[in-house]
């Protein structure tokens, strides 16, 4: 245990702080201030004949004068100036004994010299009032409240026949919580129909006169001028009408502001005849395929003999990694290193980041996203993974490793399972691999079956949208061709690849603006041009394209585009390419930003509302609260700022406004602050853009949508 450290300096308890001054010092002390009091006193009551001292500048003014000459603040009280006026002053040059000229200070002069000098056509009186909390008369104080009258009064006092101003009542721009609350109960009063808030017109006129002629600009807060012509012969009146609008929400009682980037809608996007696709088009549809599942399943090993068996892996590549497999020891990761291509991904014998093949069935061109089973490379496995159109779930019929792949704790084909729905990925294949360790036994893939889909049920996957596949990637069993074993002729579904063939493609949007997420940034600084990789969730590109990077907020050009490794001159929804661009810097595209129209940008935040649900968490989730948010490529730090509401699972209404915190298995509304903010949008207008994923000490502990991009008033 470490020893406690004194930091400063050592005092000496018996020392007395006083011991060095003499007694005889307080005394001599206190003698001099009273000498010293009774001095200024004097001083002050001979300074005070004829002139009075400001309190604010010290400034000596006559005694006449009844307001500051240097700063203008006015002397109260005015005791001496009243009399005057009393005696043989001329009460319609005072207005409460202070005289309107004499009160002005010199700047005060110098500023309004131009203007005519015209005296007040009649006198307003004001109270003098006894002010309980007022200073000694002689130190000359301004005492609150000593003075009242109406701005109606000074203004119909000081105006003059020739320059004369009609205000009309200041009002908002907009409508105060008041007004709203009055409108409503007149409106209820007077049984009138439709909204209660109405466009109001509100008509401002104003009837001046300026001396100085000439045109005159005037610059107004919009950044509208105006040009206000000015004659000093006649008077010339201008009318503003300015329309206020009023809207109010009823689903929100706080004070909120929805961050608008400047975008158009995209209501008023319309897409070019080269965008939407051509039906005699007799090219193959692009397929995005998932494969996900616990650790050590056989995903690279599946996904690594399925290319090898459809002719994109040669027998020369393929015998290349067999030695090199054996020679460390690892003959049956063969197929495997056909995925995983890094040394530390071979050393370790794992799956670390999400690796991509093409292939070809006879209905699809397949995508397949090989994703890592490690519950350490989960996040990898997100950035990757929310590409899928549909997914391929690979579990272990092997004992022991199935029930370890859907246990609560460590095991990731739950979460996988989760994950993938919540991708939006409602089609999915379960691959039961390694039959061949069972000896291809019916009673255990029925086990399989049976435990699993149970689990897939509670996450939203329908039995029609789920396909079975019993197989064996290391003995070429079921996957291209029915099975050759005897030991498999029980089972008399497809094969993968006619599974593969039975998956319905998703809707594309075609018809709205360009986006696409970016998963990969490859740079070429010797070329100068930059490689983003991603699938383009809306929209088109093609070659020669201007296209905005954000959140650079970047203009770049489509150099080229490559699918499939191929060189392309278009790109449509739903398609998984590589765009090259030209005219913007490497480090101006990052992972996690967003390839978007020029004309319609998208949104930029780090307040964000959620709708979420609870997974099986151990620690209730509390304001404060601390987790990784995942948004399709993007990963930021975030907290929990406000938790809103529970909801009902069944009906989806508030259950129970502010809960303190939130449990397993439960919906909720929250509010999280990242930060940094990142590229998002709704998930009504665009799902991909707005399915969130909150994860915590290496688990999962949400998943959930964007339901509002908000920005906080301060």
């Amino acid at each position: 245990m470490p020893r406690k450290v004194h930091y400063g300096v050592d005092y000496d308890d018996s020392y007395d702080v006083y011991e060095d001054y003499d007694d005889d010092y307080a005394d001599n002390y206190d003698y001099e201030v009273e000498q010293n009091a009774s001095e200024t006193m004097a001083k002050l009551e001979a300074d005070k004949s004829g002139v009075w001292r400001c309190p604010i500048c010290t400034y000596d003014n006559e005694d006449s004068m009844s307001a500051c000459d240097i700063c203008g603040v006015l002397r109260n009280p005015l005791i001496k100036a009243i009399a005057k006026m009393d005696i043989g002053g001329d009460p319609f040059h005072a207005v409460g004994g202070i005289c309107k000229d004499s009160g002005a200070s010199v700047m005060a002069k110098s500023l309004f010299a131009s203007l005519p000098r015209d005296m007040a056509k009649r006198t307003i009186l004001f109270e003098v009032q006894n002010d309980v909390s007022s200073s000694d008369d002689n130190l000359n104080l301004y005492n609150l409240g000593n003075i009242r009258g109406t701005f109606q009064e000074f203004n119909s006092a000081f105006s003059s026949q020739n320059h004369k101003v009609n205000i009309a009542p200041f009002k908002f721009d907009a409508l105060s919580p008041d007004d709203l609350v009055s409108n409503g109960l007149r409106s209820v009063k007077s049984k009138s129909k439709g909204n209660i808030l109405s466009k109001k017109e509100t008509k401002i006129q104003v009837e001046s006169e300026l001396v100085a002629k000439g045109p005159v600009t005037r610059e107004r807060r919009n950044g509208v001028s105006e040009n206000d012509s000015a004659s000093g012969s006649g008077n010339k009146s201008e009318v503003f009408d300015t329309r206020m609008k009023a809207e109010t929400s009823s689903s929100k009682s706080r004070k909120e502001e929805i961050i608008d980037e400047g975008k158009t809608s995209t209501s008023q996007y319309n897409p070019e005849k080269w965008m939407i696709p051509d039906k005699l088009d007799a090219g193959l549809s692009q397929l995005n395929l998932a494969i996900v599942g616990h650790v050590d399943s056989g995903k690279s090993t599946l996904s690594g003999r399925l290319l090898h068996l459809l002719g994109r892996i040669s027998q020369k590549e393929m015998h290349k990694y067999e030695k090199e497999a054996k020679q460390q020891g690892k003959g049956s990761f063969a197929f495997a290193w056909a995925m995983d291509e890094s040394a530390e991904e071979r050393e370790r014998g794992i799956t670390m980041t999400v690796g991509v093949a093409f292939f070809t069935s006879r209905k699809y061109q397949i995508v397949l996203l090989d994703s890592p089973g490690h519950r350490d490379f989960v996040p990898n496995m997100i950035s990757g993974a929310t590409q899928a159109d549909a997914a391929i779930i690979v579990v272990d019929a092997s004992l022991g490793s199935f029930e370890a792949g859907i246990d609560a704790t460590g095991g990731q084909t739950k979460e996988h399972a989760q994950l993938v729905r919540s991708f939006g990925v409602d089609q999915v294949i379960v691959v039961v691999n390694k039959m061949d360790v069972v000896e291809y036994s019916k009673e255990r893939f029925d086990t399989v079956k049976e435990k699993l889909r149970t689990f897939l049920r509670s996450c939203g996957f329908k039995d029609s949208c789920i396909l079975w596949v019993p197989a064996s990637a290391m003995e070429n069993q079921n996957l291209v061709a029915n099975a050759s074993d005897v030991r498999l002729s029980w089972f008399k579904g497809p094969c993968l690849l006619d599974a593969i063939d039975y998956l319905q493609l998703p809707t594309r949007d075609y018809s709205k603006p360009l986006l696409m997420p970016i998963c990969d940034v490859v740079k070429l600084p010797s070329q100068g041009q930059v490689s983003a990789c991603g699938k383009l969730e809306s929209g088109a590109i093609r070659t020669g394209f201007k296209v905005m990077v954000m959140p650079s907020r970047e203009i770049a050009t489509v150099r080229s585009l490559e699918k499939d490794s191929q060189v392309c001159n278009i790109a449509r929804a739903g398609d998984n390419v590589t765009v090259n661009l030209q005219g913007i810097e490497g480090n101006r595209v990052t992972a996690g930003g967003m390839i978007c129209h020029p004309d319609y940008p998208v949104q930029i935040s780090n307040y964000l509302e959620l709708k979420i649900l609870v997974l099986d968490i151990s620690t209730p989730i509390v304001i404060g609260s601390q987790f990784e948010f995942h948004i399709h490529h993007a990963k930021e730090a975030a907290r929990v700022v406000r938790i809103l509401s529970l909801l009902d699972p069944k009906t989806g209404k508030t259950a129970k406004k502010s809960p303190r915190c939130l449990l397993a298995k439960q919906n909720a509304i929250v509010e999280v602050a990242l930060q940094t903010p990142v590229c998002v949008e709704e998930y009504n207008n665009c799902r991909a853009l707005g399915r969130v994923f909150l994860r915590a000490s290496g688990r999962t502990i949400a998943l959930g949508i964007v339901t509002q991009i908000i920005k906080r008033e301060e």
